[in-house]
């Protein structure tokens, strides 16, 4: 599989503009990427520029702070879901990891997955806000779950994918589910790294100058 089909290209930038989506779709058809990567209001805007294309459309929820109600992202899903979305995205509740509420993020993760049904439910775990023992738990709670992947990070954070993270994440999850490294990959070099170690996708806003 060549590297372009890793791809969830990427633009969740507070100021993309429909045409900003358009363009990003548009360059995800012409570079065969697996996948867009789009706010919730842009995701009817990106279904109907992909419409008749093998490109998936990924929507964020919870993005990026992941502390709403679990009832708000549960909406969001579902939302995102009839607006034309083929997998989910969302962001763990960070505070309720560090408050120890393991049940409530399992909780969350479970009814999110429930109502997207068959759609791809990626966890986002905000790996730069954890300890090692949290990063852990989350990935733990999320295959208890029963998602589909883990991911490392937003982008929005205070730091991005690291390999040590997606080591980390292999071992806790090995075959169960799937990971997405996400946050800071600008190069060929670096994606082709994160794939040697196991990640199944790539999410960047960089997806054209990282297959040249």
């Amino acid at each position: 599989m060549g590297l372009e089909k890793y791809i969830d290209h990427t633009n969740l930038k507070p100021t993309a503009s429909g045409q900003d989506i358009v363009a990003l779709c548009k360059d995800a058809i012409v570079n065969d990427f697996y996948a867009v990567c789009v706010n919730g209001c842009h995701v009817a805007t990106a279904h109907e520029t992909l419409k008749g294309t093998p490109v998936k459309v990924a929507a964020v929820i919870g993005f990026p702070l992941g502390a709403m109600s679990t009832k708000a992202k549960v909406f969001e899903a579902m939302d995102c879901i009839e607006n034309g979305a083929d997998e989910i995205d969302m962001v763990i509740n960070v505070g309720w990891i560090k408050s120890e509420r393991f049940d409530a993020v399992r909780d969350e993760i479970k009814a999110i997955k429930k109502a997207i049904g068959p759609k791809i439910l990626k966890v986002i775990i905000e790996t730069c806000y954890l300890t090692e023992a949290e990063k852990e738990r989350a990935c733990l709670l999320a295959v208890d779950a029963k998602a589909d992947f883990v991911k490392t990070s937003t982008g929005f954070g205070n730091g991005g994918a690291t390999l040590a993270d997606v080591q980390l994440m292999k071992r806790v999850v090995a075959d169960q589910l799937k990971i997405k490294a996400s946050g800071g990959i600008k190069t060929k070099e670096e994606a082709l790294k994160y794939i040697a170690l196991g990640v199944s996708r790539i999410g960047t806003s960089s997806g054209p100058e990282l297959i040249k």
